[in-house]
């Protein structure tokens, strides 16, 4: 069984590059739920 084992890189297993947009939305989704969370709560409202 240990024979079948495929080594491949990091960049093969992915199958290309990933891009740098997941941070973005997660920071911007986590932003946009702080303030959903401040108007529910009445800070800014």
């Amino acid at each position: 069984m240990a024979e079948d084992r495929v080594h491949l890189s990091k960049t093969e297993a992915r199958a290309g590059v990933t891009p740098h947009v997941v941070r973005y939305v997660l920071a911007i989704s986590l932003l946009l739920v702080v303030i959903a969370f401040a108007f529910t709560l009445g800070i800014f409202g």
